[in-house]
């Protein structure tokens, strides 16, 4: 795999009228069919990219690939094309669409303001619709859509993966790379596993859960799928958090996964259902906000109004759904914390938060989480070097695309570790296990926390056990 953009990849794509195919005859014959009716990338948008390159530099696939078409304007030409006839949307293409990670550095980044979220979000449904894929990846991608959504079915799966941990044939079979070697997608799959803890098998969260002194505000809580299972001690910090800041919380039984994993991987009508089961478990509890602790689930939930823009019953619920959905950080940061911090360290304690793409990139939010860190008593924040360059997780990239996401994985470590801190801050689960483990990988010993979690330990007062 090439590590370093080709600096003759960057100058390759063709001008708008030349012979495409000529450019890249890897893409096969003229096709019989391009994008079908059901919501194409729009030529209107294609349209706005005037190909200047500004995107590469950020784009995460093109550092790690370095090839023009698994860059951000190398995929729209490349939809331009499909919608022209002169490129098919077959296997040869789609593996380009497939190696985007959709973190958007390149929404942030284009001057033209070329809407890449939407193109490649139209895109991943024609794919999934119109091109069959190879049996290992039709497998692996309904072990991961059929499973991860649905806390119900994975929860069953923790006991023997608690015993796997337990009896040692999670460090016999990593230390052997059986995994890695016959079936590299489950090696990516096992090598994000965290420790089961019991934290895991704890009841649900009751219905309401009061404000602690003058109630502020009426929220709703989102407890995610991956979340609640791996990472309850999250929720449960954000629970006392809201609550000591003057917030009730509704924490709906009927509410289910975001749907950030099927979406994100074209698969609509599952994203859709998903969409509709939340706007429904929230629509009477008349709440002021729906708040959410995970980047990625929150920047889909802010997109139901797209995901379900052709749904005549919930179109209108769901813009008005989305108009309450908050990140904790961004909600924190505007209305003001109402307790007294402490510190959660005896000295100085240099902390590195880490942005996860769909907070910098899909929900602008980035000095909200650092806003409420620096409250913290005794806490200094690092920056580290491509700060709001992906770590390679980027929701199931790092299952599906493993080679790829390792590289990111690896640079995003070493920038982290570099900056001397002690402690790295994350706030989306996906982003956390993708570090942890590309942190063992390298032999470091930094622990990880949400911002949340600190924020959590110094309202009550406690000192950060690391």
């Amino acid at each position: 795999m090439q590590t370093q953009p080709n600096p003759t990849e960057t100058n390759r794509i063709p001008a708008k009228n030349s012979n495409f195919l000529q450019q890249n005859p890897h893409l096969g014959e003229l096709p019989k069919d391009g994008f079908d009716p059901q919501n194409p990338p729009k030529p209107e948008l294609i349209d706005t990219c005037v190909h200047c390159g500004f995107c590469l530099a950020t784009c995460p696939s093109y550092r790690v690939i370095g090839k023009e078409m698994d860059s951000p304007r190398g995929r729209i030409y490349l939809m331009d094309a499909i919608h022209n006839g002169e490129a098919e949307l077959e296997p040869a293409t789609v593996q380009h669409f497939d190696s985007c990670l959709g973190c958007l550095a390149c929404v942030t980044t284009c001057p033209s303001g070329v809407e890449y979220d939407k193109l490649i979000a139209a895109t991943r449904p024609q794919v999934e619709r119109n091109v069959p894929r190879s049996i290992g990846d039709r497998l692996i991608r309904s072990l991961i859509f059929n499973l991860f959504p649905y806390p119900d079915r994975l929860r069953p799966l923790l006991y023997p993966l608690m015993a796997y941990q337990k009896l040692g044939l999670q460090k016999f079979m990593r230390s052997t790379g059986f995994l890695n070697r016959w079936f590299p997608r489950l090696g990516a799959m096992e090598s994000i596993l965290p420790q089961i803890t019991p934290d895991a098998f704890k009841p649900n969260f009751p219905d309401i859960i009061p404000a602690r002194g003058e109630k502020r505000y009426r929220v709703g809580m989102l407890l995610g799928c991956v979340q609640q299972l791996f990472f309850n001690p999250v929720n449960e910090a954000t629970a006392r958090v809201l609550t000591a800041n003057g917030c009730e919380i509704v924490i709906p039984k009927s509410q289910g996964c975001c749907g950030a994993l099927p979406a994100h991987q074209g698969q609509e009508a599952q994203a859709q259902e998903l969409a509709r089961q939340n706007i429904d478990s929230f629509e009477e509890t008349n709440v002021d906000f729906v708040i959410i602790n995970a980047a990625g689930c929150g920047h889909t939930l802010k997109e139901y109004g797209h995901i379900l823009q052709d749904d005549p019953v919930y179109r209108e619920k769901a813009e008005a759904f989305t108009n309450k959905v908050r990140d904790v950080n961004e909600f924190l940061a505007a209305v003001g914390l109402t307790t007294k911090l402490h510190p959660i360290a005896d000295e100085e304690l240099a902390i590195v938060y880490q942005d996860a793409c769909h907070l910098i990139h899909g929900q602008k939010i980035s000095s909200q989480p650092r806003e409420l860190l620096r409250q913290i008593p005794n806490v200094t924040l690092r920056e580290p070097l491509d700060a709001a360059l992906c770590c390679g997780s980027a929701g199931v990239y790092n299952m599906l695309q493993p080679e790829v996401a390792d590289e990111l994985g690896q640079q995003k470590v070493e920038n982290l570790a570099n900056t001397g801190a002690s402690l790295i801050a994350s706030a989306n689960p996906g982003c956390s296990l993708q570090i942890q483990k590309n942190l063992a990988l390298q032999g470091r010993e930094i622990p990880l926390r949400h911002p949340i979690e600190l924020l959590d330990l110094s309202i009550r007062g406690e000192m950060l056990g690391v």
